[in-house]
């Protein structure tokens, strides 16, 4: 039978493992060398490195991780060990996307803008990117796009130059982290690039912490107080830097793509990569898709104010905020733990899909834009 260690905030990861092996589940910061020596196959979150340090001794012969992100992970030593490797790209797009405009919809509630008037600026334009852009564009915003290996790769002539996007009124972020090479994530938004937003911009970052120079951001919001950060990533994770916590317009503990779809997409692709390793039957499905729930909102104010309100309903970005806020200016020296706490009793989030929104009274615009957000609408 195989031997798989698994993080323990994973869903349902004793229950879907199980199905194929032996399922130890510790917490993914303390896992170490002793821990995995005799393990066939090792199942991590971002909080685990996974290198040299780790598996040096050990048998593991898959490792995968539950995330969109792989930065955690010596690909290069896996590669030289002979140790096959799965990821989860794409599994929680949805549900950052969904976070993305979550912010968005609460900050143009907060100054009464309208979104056909805004400007947005994608910076990395993947599973996620594509769909904030689709959302942007969808909404009447005037969106633009940098991706320099996509722009190199493709024939697509709407791609722009960092600087010019870097203009727009809501820069939101979504690149890799990668350290070096001619596309060199690690402070992609340093203090030079700020110096480049809009004093009243507003910058968006769910993708690394290291993308944004923190220090530098701390240095601009002090100096920019009608701009606004929304940071869902950190530098330093867990033990970030209290002070910018405060300063930005929504604090979340790494928690974009926590939705429940998200994090089940991310246990089922690794499920399935792991089980091809091992040429085992795939013994585990996922459950059929329950009944929607059902919320109410207007079609009469407009398309900021229909989808605030059935943004809010599903997925209250203010309640995770005032969380992480709250540590922070109460308990600073235990953030860390904090962070991580949240983090481990994150309540349950589903995607927009899940969803069915009645409209009352009927507005075919609203019904399209919500529609285009995979809500369904019974209109």
């Amino acid at each position: 039978m195989l031997k798989i260690i698994a993080d323990e905030n994973i869903l349902l990861a004793e229950q879907v493992f199980g199905t194929i092996g032996e399922v130890v589940l510790l917490p993914g910061r303390e896992l170490d060398r002793a821990a995995v020596r005799d393990a066939d196959a090792l199942i991590v979150r971002s909080t685990t490195r996974v290198d040299a340090e780790l598996l040096q001794g050990s048998r593991v012969r898959f490792v995968g991780t539950a995330t969109i992100g792989t930065d955690h992970i010596d690909r290069d030593y896996l590669q030289q060990r002979g140790i096959a490797f799965a990821d989860a790209a794409g599994s929680s797009a949805d549900a950052v996307a969904e976070y993305v405009f979550a912010a968005i919809t609460q900050l143009v509630i907060d100054t009464g803008a309208r979104f056909r008037d805004l400007s947005l600026g994608v910076i990395g334009v993947g599973a996620i990117g594509s769909r904030v852009a689709r959302y942007g564009r969808m909404l009447g915003m005037n969106v633009l796009l940098n991706d320099p290996p996509l722009a190199r790769s493709s024939a697509r002539p709407d791609f722009l130059p960092l600087d010019e996007v870097l203009t727009a009124d809501i820069v939101t972020l979504h690149v890799p982290l990668t350290r070096s090479g001619e596309d060199r994530t690690v402070h992609l938004i340093d203090e030079q690039k700020l110096g480049l937003l809009q004093p009243q911009a507003v910058l968006i970052n769910t993708s690394r912490g290291a993308v944004v120079d923190n220090q530098a951001l701390s240095r601009w919001l002090q100096a920019h107080p009608q701009a606004r950060a929304v940071l869902d990533v950190w530098e330093n994770e867990p033990a970030i830097d209290a002070r910018l916590v405060q300063q930005v317009r929504l604090a979340t503990p790494h928690i974009a793509g926590y939705s429940y779809e998200g994090k089940r997409n991310g246990t089922l692709m690794v499920y399935r990569a792991l089980c091809r390793e091992f040429a085992v039957p795939e013994h585990w499905q996922p459950e059929p898709a329950e009944e929607t729930h059902r919320i109410r909102c207007r079609g009469d104010a407009g398309a900021e104010i229909a989808l605030y309100e059935a943004v809010s309903q599903v997925y209250d970005i203010e309640a995770d905020n005032e969380r992480l806020q709250r540590a922070a200016g109460e308990n600073p020296h235990e953030l860390a733990q904090t962070f991580d706490h949240l983090r481990k009793t994150y309540p349950l989030r589903r995607d927009f899909s899940q969803y069915t929104v009645v409209l009352s009274p009927v507005s075919m615009e609203v019904a399209t834009i919500l529609s285009g957000f995979r809500f369904a609408v019974d209109a």
